[in-house]
């Protein structure tokens, strides 16, 4: 790494399917981008991209102060706060760095991260992001910052090169509550999508003109506009969101339900589609799959 600052600099944490579109979009605006990726092939393939990619995050400091993670789980959180608590103390790094945490994980374990960077001297923003991963491509994302005002203020240019928008929904947690109902109706109305079309092509219509005609009436959804299109042509091979991801999505939603006590008819009916779907083989597919599992259960012969 080079420690030359000729543009404003940001480090992501995390170069996945969302993690890789931040970081690429953030470069291509006009930032340094730093990334952080434990797999080899995606650093490699990510390297030609970023200003420079790393295994770890513990020179990270040095080079930015402000940082975004996306994450497979809270173990990997913990380690990343671990190593940051870590970074600061051995380099003796002067000032406030901050975390956007854009994952969806309990918010308990959130609280938890925050508590451990505080000790450390280290801000940290809850901020999970809504959208696919065809939509991070595109910048068509929506993030949902909640924490201490003037640090969410302080990522307002970082968000503008990456999302459609951004909103700040008050205190820490109050943007993982936000993306809980969020991925209560993105869970329904993918489910709604993947019955609706099947209903429509056993009616006889042509699919391009099914998902181009319901899709900007009244009846639509931003699912059935994202993954319509997916569902028709058969491509959820190619993931957006893999099922074994959502999984933990849903069981986050489930348990806050179950905690509250609160009626979900329409929720809890989806629940057993993306079970189906997972034991049919599509675990590392995209959750637009759920359409094959609802032709299945019709007898449609594919």
């Amino acid at each position: 790494m080079t420690a030359q600052k000729t543009k404003p600099t940001v480090g992501v944490i995390g170069l996945g399917i969302m993690g890789s579109s931040i970081s690429s979009n953030l470069q291509q605006t006009g930032f340094e981008v730093y990334g952080v990726e434990l797999n080899a092939a995606t650093r490699k393939k990510m390297k030609p991209l970023l200003t420079h990619v790393d295994a770890d995050a513990k020179d990270l400091l040095l080079y930015t102060s402000k940082i975004i993670s996306s994450l497979p789980s809270t173990q990997a959180l913990m380690q990343v706060c671990q190593t940051l608590c870590e970074a600061k103390k051995h380099h003796k790094i002067k000032g406030t760095p901050i975390l956007v945490e854009a994952s969806t994980f309990p918010l308990k374990d959130k609280q938890q991260a925050k508590d451990m960077l505080l000790e450390s001297g280290i801000h940290m923003i809850d901020a999970p992001l809504s959208g696919t991963g065809a939509q991070a491509k595109t910048k068509d994302l929506s993030i949902y910052a909640s924490g201490k005002a003037s640090d969410v203020k302080a990522f307002d240019a970082i968000f503008n090169g990456f999302a459609r928008s951004h909103y700040f929904v008050g205190e820490f947690g109050n943007g993982m509550k936000m993306k809980l109902v969020a991925n209560l109706l993105v869970a329904i109305h993918n489910v709604s999508t993947a019955e609706a079309i099947l209903f429509g092509q056993q009616l006889g219509l042509e699919s391009k003109s099914l998902v181009n005609i319901i899709g900007s009436g009244a009846g639509s959804s931003r699912m059935f506009q994202v993954r319509g299109p997916m569902m028709t042509s058969r491509t959820w091979k190619q993931a957006t969101m893999k099922n074994d991801v959502w999984q933990k999505d849903m069981s986050i939603i489930y348990e806050a339900l179950n905690d509250m006590k609160l009626p979900a008819p329409l929720f809890t009916a989806c629940i057993p589609i993306y079970h189906a779907a997972m034991s049919q083989g599509h675990q590392l597919h995209d959750t637009a799959s759920v359409y094959a599992v609802l032709e299945k259960m019709a007898g449609v012969d594919r």
